[in-house]
């Protein structure tokens, strides 16, 4: 098998890179200079080699946009790069016979949710989320034309070694020591480990394509997961009651210079769960538990 994958040096990109490598030959493309082809999605991209597959993890994420130029570089980067890929790939005289998305549960546009399905609609408002429903449109419209089978695969939170994101945010609170779980942290929130998406992505070659949730299966309780990282840096978690909170977040709703208000606090302590029977059931899924990780990160 011949690979070509975009943002092979993003977090994610790492573990899917040393996955593919196993398994055949690895093409690379994204804006680090050891890339096999060097090029950045908000240009124009070079004419590219014929593949058996394209694994697309390329992509702006993990920030805030303040600005409109923040905002449009969402669109620039995840739409339109994935446009002038596809275009690229199309001029090509042998397609890629698979492709697959790295896309996220953000299109949902969840805060709280319980098991949240694939066939859900794409509620997402942020320039992210709609950045991602954008470039999912484009693909399966793009799968569908020439014949291509596609996959789309969603991902919650991802855990693994530097995670990035509201994961790495965490670890570094509780390392720090100024991390407080707020309430008895009994709300679940779904996570899959980075390694086990890495090592389904070769698979998917097998399979008729399509959109799919990948979790753990699990899907821990902040107080797992907070208790599962302070074992690991040898910290202790604070807790500070629901109570005390409650009356500083409706001061936020006033104060926008407050740090929390109620609409933070039912994210921060909301469910948000999502539902991978499909991927279990046609793709063989077989996800390992996030905590598991922590605890073997642990006794290395």
């Amino acid at each position: 098998m011949k690979y070509l994958l975009t943002g092979g040096n993003g977090f994610l990109g790492k573990y899917l890179a040393q996955s593919l490598i196993s398994h055949g030959e690895l093409i690379q493309l994204g804006r680090a200079t050891q890339s096999d082809i060097v090029a950045d999605f908000s240009q124009e991209l070079p004419p590219l080699p014929v593949v058996d597959m394209v694994i697309h993890a390329a992509g702006t994420a993990h920030f805030i946009p303040k600005t409109r130029a923040e905002k449009e570089l969402f669109f620039k980067v995840n739409v339109q790069g994935t446009e002038k890929l596809l275009n690229r790939i199309s001029e090509n005289q042998k397609l890629p016979k698979t492709v697959v998305f790295i896309s996220s549960v953000a299109v949902y546009g969840k805060e709280i949710g319980d098991l949240i399905k694939e066939n859900a609609p794409l509620m997402g408002t942020t320039p992210y989320a709609l950045s991602k429903i954008k470039a999912e449109e484009l693909i399966l419209d793009w799968g569908k034309k020439h014949g291509v089978t596609t996959f789309i695969l969603r991902l919650p939170l991802i855990v693994g070694e530097n995670a990035p994101g509201n994961l790495g945010a965490m670890e570094k609170a509780i390392q720090a020591g100024y991390y407080f779980r707020v309430g008895n942290g009994e709300s679940q929130k779904s996570m899959v480990l980075a390694k086990d998406v890495a090592e389904l992505i070769p698979t998917l070659s097998g399979f008729e394509g399509g959109i799919y949730n990948l979790t753990d299966g699990v899907d821990p309780r902040i107080s797992e997961l907070d208790s599962a990282i302070a074992a690991k840096a040898k910290k202790s978690v604070k807790v500070v009651p629901l109570a005390l909170i409650q009356p500083f977040a409706k001061l936020g709703d006033l104060f926008s210079i407050l740090p929390i208000n109620t609409y933070r606090l039912e994210k921060l302590i909301g469910q948000l769960t999502f539902d991978c029977t499909k991927a279990k059931t046609e793709l063989n899924w077989s996800p390992n538990p996030v905590l598991g990780w922590f605890f073997e990160q642990k006794h290395d």
